[in-house]
């Protein structure tokens, strides 16, 4: 088979998979798991035998004309980079990491069917968003991923979390997929084309009358869909979907989509000066925040969650200094150790029976229960916090060499401004990186107190995976100079200078964290908080939909939670009750969006009740007096109608005459 034929089954495998899963999950349950799994890890496998044959050499492209539309058609087209192919790859081997946990994870969820094949279309989404060579097709796997995610995200349906993170994450979303629509139907004006390559085209050549306007609509877009400031409030709260699903999210869809995006179309922005410093800004501030508001969370998941958004960032600001190379690498770096933290997380959740890292402190003896989770998330987080030798240092190095190079004036394409915007907030990040990483660590792991409940072995599928995920987590790192044709032929090797700076800022981040761990936990209590024990043969789903409950019972929604042994109120201090809410974004949105709109509604609501409806009712009530009147007049009595007969013919001749005596004299 061609490399385009295989190309073509790797987002049609798991469409297939999901239609099959949907159509006999009631009728045939045996069949769910198997179509869950094995058409995704199907896909997987063709999509690493099309990273091999595309090899990183010049790009395959293949299109046939999906239907005329004029003057700008729309092709069903395919664009085989070296991008693309590794970041199919990557999206495969999560998705199919992700089918095998779920399988496990939830056994028992009656809802186990739809949601499965809800995944395998979420996977087929991104996949198409991958592989895509037209802009059309592109916005229909991101739109599809919109939708699917509105529907994972609200899995745990019977609590308001899921309910309200669900429909928060379809609507901010979608706020950013406007502008990004407009922009989409500007570049086509512009340039005659929804082709990818006629539009790459057309930028090389001049053709782009509006580059500045275009971009800044595509990146409202971009920020929406991959949680970046200020459209990134949805993530956290998305945590109150399965674990699994995060992972998904997290690391191989969704997120990724917007910054995949950008990276295909970089010569679009990079077109516009203006559009890459505001790129820069946008990732600089969502760096820097969401490391503070990382530092301040007790639910485990919204620590991770807000670590995404940081990495978002770094990705973001790779872009912002136009080196795509930079920012696919970490791309999939991150997917593969952000993968990981999720479902050990998981698992940790499972074995410790609550989602709050100050309940985990008062627990003692984790780490030796769940050893796999322990030892790969150990993994993650030094990957997470940029420790060399692991894949997260190499990647990161990758993007502030890139932004080193743009503030020095090394390169020329994008401005320096945006270049030491960068490099300076990367290196903020990265101290607040180590610094919520090495907490979540010491928090979850090395708790001091009674042991937690014992809920049961960890399933095999849910623990197997993580090891498969770790491989890359470790090693990729090291043979991206093997793989240098797959990123344009751009080394992406470090720096003295930055893997200096940043290592050493990020050892200054993780020490200081220990530090002030150790002064905490020597004043705290030792009474267990927050803990919810659980069924020893409780499903992992059921875990953490109960400790989900709990959690918000014990401390609310904004996870500011009263624990003396938390190093990170002590490093933050006053900023710590600003960081646990996200910075009051969510509250700020509320008054300038929320309640406007709401009260609009009450308005219109007001109006049509008391307004339109008094117009309607009153020609009712109109036509049915009439009626009334009419009726009375109909009594059945012959003689009374020739009465009125004769009556209204008097009438009519009197009138008559009056007005033929009045025309007459006129």
């Amino acid at each position: 088979m061609t490399t385009t034929t295989l190309a073509v089954l790797v987002p049609l495998l798991p469409f297939l998979g999901a239609a099959a899963g949907l159509l006999l999950g009631r009728t045939a349950p045996g069949f769910v798991r198997p179509l869950a799994v094995l058409p995704t890890l199907a896909a997987a496998l063709i999509a690493v035998v099309v990273a091999v044959r595309q090899g990183g050499g010049r790009a395959i492209d293949a299109a046939t004309e999906l239907t005329p539309t004029g003057s700008v058609p729309i092709d069903l087209a395919l664009h085989l980079d070296g991008f693309a192919v590794l970041v199919a790859a990557l999206v495969g081997l999560v998705a199919t990491c992700v089918q095998i946990y779920s399988t496990a994870y939830l056994r028992d969820d009656t809802r186990y069917p739809s949601y499965a094949a809800l995944v395998s279309l979420f996977t087929s989404a991104m996949l198409l968003v991958v592989y895509s060579g037209d802009l059309m097709v592109l916005l229909v796997g991101w739109e599809i991923m919109g939708i699917c995610s509105y529907f994972l995200v609200g899995h745990y349906w019977e609590t308001p979390e899921a309910r309200a993170a669900s429909l928060k994450a379809f609507l901010v979303t979608k706020l950013g997929d406007v502008p990004f629509l407009i922009g989409l139907f500007a570049l086509a004006a512009d340039t005659g084309t929804f082709r990818i390559t006629g539009v790459l085209g057309a930028v090389a050549n001049g053709g782009l009358d509006h580059p500045t306007l275009i971009a800044l609509l595509l990146l409202a877009g971009v920020a929406g869909k991959s949680a970046q400031f200020p459209l990134h409030t949805w993530l956290p709260d998305a945590m109150a979907g399965p674990t699994p699903v995060s992972a998904l999210i997290h690391a191989a869809t969704m997120v990724a989509a917007g910054i995949y995006f950008v990276a295909r179309l970089l010569p679009v922005f990079a077109a516009s000066g203006a559009a890459l410093v505001v790129l820069a800004v946008m990732a600089a501030v969502t760096m820097i925040g969401s490391g503070l508001a990382a530092l301040a969370q007790d639910d485990i998941k919204r620590v991770l969650a807000y670590s995404t958004i940081g990495q978002l960032g770094y990705m973001a600001g790779a872009l912002a200094v136009a080196d795509r190379g930079a920012a696919v690498f970490h791309l999939i770096s991150h997917g593969a150790f952000k993968a990981v933290l999720f479902l050990a997380a998981g698992v940790v959740i499972h074995a410790a029976g609550t989602n709050s890292l100050a309940a985990m402190s008062r627990m003692g003896g984790l780490k030796k229960r769940i050893p796999d989770a322990y030892w790969t998330m150990t993994v993650a987080l030094l990957a997470l916090a940029a420790i060399p030798p692991f894949a997260g240092f190499f990647s990161k190095e990758a993007v502030l060499v890139a932004a080193e190079h743009a503030a020095l004036g090394d390169r020329d394409v994008a401005p320096a401004a945006a270049g030491w915007t960068i490099l300076i907030g990367g290196l903020l990040a990265a101290v607040l990186t180590a610094a919520y990483a090495t907490r979540l660590w010491l928090l979850a792991f090395k708790g001091r107190g009674p042991e937690a409940p014992d809920h049961g072995k960890q399933p095999v599928a849910m623990t197997s995976v993580l090891w498969l995920l770790a491989l890359p987590t470790i090693g990729f790192g090291l043979t991206v100079g093997v793989i240098t044709d797959w990123f344009d032929g751009h080394r992406l090797t470090p720096s003295v200078t930055t893997a200096v700076l940043s290592t050493g800022v990020g050892l200054v981040g993780g020490l200081v964290t220990y530090g002030a761990w150790r002064h905490t936990t020597a004043l705290a209590a030792r009474t267990p908080v927050g803990m919810v024990v659980a069924h020893p043969d409780a499903e992992p789903a059921l875990v953490e939909i109960e400790a989900l409950t709990a959690h918000r019972a014990a401390y609310g929604t904004t996870g500011d939670v009263p624990d003396p042994a938390d190093p990170g109120r002590l490093l933050l201090g006053p900023l710590h009750h600003h960081a646990a809410t996200g910075f009051h974004l969510d509250a700020l949105y509320t008054t300038l969006f929320v309640r406007p709109v709401e009260a609009a509604a009450r308005l219109v609501r007001f109006l049509d009740r008391e307004v339109v409806d008094t117009y309607v009712r009153g020609s009712g009530t109109g036509a049915r007096w009439l009626g009334t009147a009419v009726r009375r007049a109909q009594t059945g009595n012959v003689q009374t109608y020739l009465s009125a007969l004769l009556a209204g013919s008097l009438v009519l001749a009197i009138a008559a005459v009056v007005f033929a005596n009045v025309n007459a004299g006129s």
